[in-house]
């Protein structure tokens, strides 16, 4: 998500609140790194320069800071933060006539639903969360199972994200649930019994990509419950890694996407420039280098290869899928309280 959530973006969130003095007609809200122009190169053809960003560490400081009084005009969020900021007031419809991509979108990732109900949110780019491993220590047959973070032998090995979004992917995953969003009260109970019984195995709950990429490089962890983009980052810095989303109980995928803001003082117009551009083909490519995947399914499928995604940690796999989409405020405030529990040992 993100967050810290959220969604691959949050490893780049080491920025808050600084800006970028550009078009001042138009002002994204986003986690530090997408602002780079290659994602937007459309928007930047058409009117000469970048739209202003200015930067949130993670989105609960993004919802802070909009609902005292921060202006923007589009805001980059993960699924999990959907609900909170429509239930909030903050946000209004898009006009899906005026999204070039519409009929583009993934509804593999989304669901058939990519309207999301009344078009508050559009999904813009997404990633995967799985097991990312020491093959060199960790034999394939002991990451055949989500029950790995279980396994005593790696006891002081092992983290799962400091996030409640992927951390539960995790635990609904390796107790039979891939529907977060419609999980019952039984169902919570057995995720969060399996996280108590992880929380003595774990070395640490990581924070961000770069303490995790570290943490793999002196061998100091093992396995772990990981972004995608580490996978190929370990990989170019001649890490041993392996990154196994085909577990018999399967790994995740993580969705973000723009909200049009209900009291930005920008454009409209421009508002709706950017997000085209983020969604256009010209942005596949440079996300894919990044390690995300973009929403445009029909450019993703014309312009990426199999062997790219798989290089990038997004290749198709057959195994069940867990996606972290938008899910009511009620459940999203309970999984992240017992969350906080289980962190601190209760």
């Amino acid at each position: 998500m993100r967050h810290m959530f959220l969604a691959g973006a949050s490893a780049l969130a080491f920025v808050a609140g600084a800006a970028s003095a550009q078009d001042a007609g138009l002002t994204v809200f986003d986690y530090a790194g997408f602002e780079q122009p290659e994602f937007h190169t459309t928007y930047t053809a058409a009117h000469g320069t970048s739209p202003t960003f200015s930067f949130f560490g993670d989105e609960d400081e993004a919802f802070q800071k909009v609902t005292s009084g921060f202006r923007a005009d589009v805001t980059h969020i993960c699924a999990g933060s959907v609900t909170k900021w429509t239930e909030a007031g903050i946000i209004e419809p898009w006009d899906t006539s005026r999204i070039t991509a519409w009929a583009d979108l993934d509804t593999n990732l989304t669901g058939t639903d990519t309207s999301m109900g009344e078009s508050y949110f559009i999904p813009t780019d997404w990633g995967s969360t799985a097991i990312i491993y020491n093959p060199d220590e960790v034999p394939a047959e002991d990451v055949a199972s989500l029950q790995v973070f279980t396994n005593p032998a790696y006891a002081g090995r092992i983290t799962v994200p400091y996030n409640v979004d992927d951390t539960w992917a995790l635990a609904f995953l390796a107790t039979g649930v891939t529907d977060i969003a419609a999980a019952t009260d039984e169902q919570i109970d057995a995720a969060a019994a399996w996280l108590r019984q992880v929380h003595p195995n774990l070395r640490t709950y990581w924070t961000d990509p770069a303490e995790l990429a570290q943490l793999m490089s002196t061998g100091e962890i093992l396995v772990a419950w990981a972004w995608n983009e580490t996978y190929p980052t370990l990989r170019a810095e001649g890490v041993p890694v392996a990154f196994q989303r085909e577990a018999a109980e399967g790994s995740s995928v993580w969705l973000c996407g723009l909200v049009n803001m209900k009291d930005g003082a920008g454009s409209e117009d421009l508002a709706y420039d950017y997000l085209n551009a983020f969604l256009d083909p010209s942005s596949t490519i440079p996300l894919v280098e990044q390690g995300w995947g973009s929403a445009n399914a029909a450019a993703m499928a014309s312009q990426v290869s199999e062997e790219d995604l798989e290089l990038a940690g997004l290749g198709h796999i057959d195994a069940p899928v867990a996606a972290q989409l938008p899910m009511s405020q009620a459940l999203r405030e309970r999984l992240a309280e017992e969350f906080e529990l289980i962190k601190a040992g209760f």
